[in-house]
């Protein structure tokens, strides 16, 4: 049986911070059921929470939260352990937080069309995310001190979080052509925003961006997906045929037909100094013509597999004219985080940090 963690008078405390609270959907359709009656559902929508600070807002632009592969809206809440999270600190800070559950998960319906999903094992959230100290997959990992708990399997904190993890669908594509329609539904509705997003997540940031560039007034990415075209680090399979997506970006000029890879843009290998294979693009690049005129904060974690490859994305990013900067926390005497940082022991000296980046843009 999972454990959670124990009731104590501290537990009782908020872990949220007040404020008004309202929620709508948007994108989706109407669909055939597949019957062969007439009937209809509703699909591809997204579920969407609005949070208005108690205390007032005191910033321009609202922060739109997209987390990454297997979670919810919930990662920026508050913390397994029963702290506040990132949205509940920027609350009060005086933003508007909007929060949202990725198309065919949690609160966001999912229907048989867009393929299957997979839900990450336990083993898997140890392994990459919350005991990557006791399996070294990568050298960084050796690093790794600020997840709250042992980090495995019985811990009541690691049950608390592994609890809040759900299906996402396995078909990258489909998933950020459902996801760029209803960002693009959400920005006509609220306006110009700030995005923050994290690993798989931070797919869609561009892919929003790249719709909706008026609108996308900066990008906060927390570890990315990566590395371009093809993972080194942490395998996978898919290769993404745009390079930081698996879907087309505006690119100047348009990208020629695929090469012998099937990839739609030329790559080339390059070999880092810690022995790693990366691949960017050919010289002349392609320019991302939509993004390069969007600030782009790129934040890495001293302990995750990030570490290793984030650079790369970085360079891919610059190279296709991105004004982006790379945070490296270690470099700011923050040290011991993994992928999972928004949930971690020092998350508020994160936030905090980050904060200082996005005031100047707001």
């Amino acid at each position: 049986m999972p454990s959670f963690p124990t009731l104590t008078r501290s537990a009782y405390e908020p872990a949220e911070s007040p404020s008004q609270r309202s929620y709508f959907y948007v994108g989706g359709k109407y669909t055939d059921d597949g019957k062969g009656d007439g009937q209809h559902i509703f699909t591809d929508q997204i579920y969407v929470e609005q949070l208005l600070p108690a205390n007032g807002i005191r910033h321009s632009w609202p922060l739109v939260f997209i987390q990454g592969a297997g979670q919810t809206a919930t990662n920026f809440l508050n913390t397994p352990d029963g702290r506040k999270g990132w949205a509940s600190w920027l609350l009060d800070q005086g933003y508007v937080v909007y929060l949202l559950d990725q198309s065919c998960r949690g609160r966001s319906s999912y229907h048989h069309s867009h393929g299957p999903t997979v839900t990450y094992t336990a083993e898997l959230a140890e392994k990459r995310w919350t005991a990557c100290r006791d399996f070294l997959l990568w050298p960084e990992a050796a690093l790794h001190t600020q997840w709250p708990g042992s980090g495995r399997m019985g811990d009541p904190i690691f049950d608390a979080y592994y609890a809040s993890t759900v299906p996402s669908l396995t078909n990258y594509a489909a998933e950020q052509t459902l996801m760029q329609a209803a960002g693009v539904s959400l920005l006509d509705r609220i306006g110009p925003a700030i995005l923050i997003t994290h690993s798989q997540g931070g797919t869609h940031g561009w892919l929003w961006a790249d719709a909706r560039p008026n609108l996308v007034k900066a990008i906060v990415a927390i570890e990315p997906s990566g590395p371009p075209f093809q993972s080194t680090i942490v395998k996978d399979a898919a290769a993404k045929q745009y390079g930081i997506t698996d879907i087309a970006l505006s690119y100047d000029p348009p990208p020629d037909p695929v090469d012998e890879q099937g990839r739609p843009l030329q790559s080339k290998e390059h070999i880092a100094a810690n022995g790693v294979i990366y691949l960017l693009q050919q010289e002349p690049p392609w320019r991302l013509k939509n993004l390069i005129d969007i600030p782009v904060l790129l934040e890495t974690g001293e302990a995750s597999s990030h570490a290793s490859y984030d650079l790369f994305t970085v360079q891919y990013l610059r190279q296709a004219g991105v004004k982006v900067e790379h945070l490296k926390l270690a470099d700011k005497d923050i040290h011991g985080n993994g992928h999972l940082q928004f949930l971690e022991l020092n998350n508020r000296d994160i936030i905090q940090l980050l904060e200082k980046w996005i005031a100047l843009i707001t």
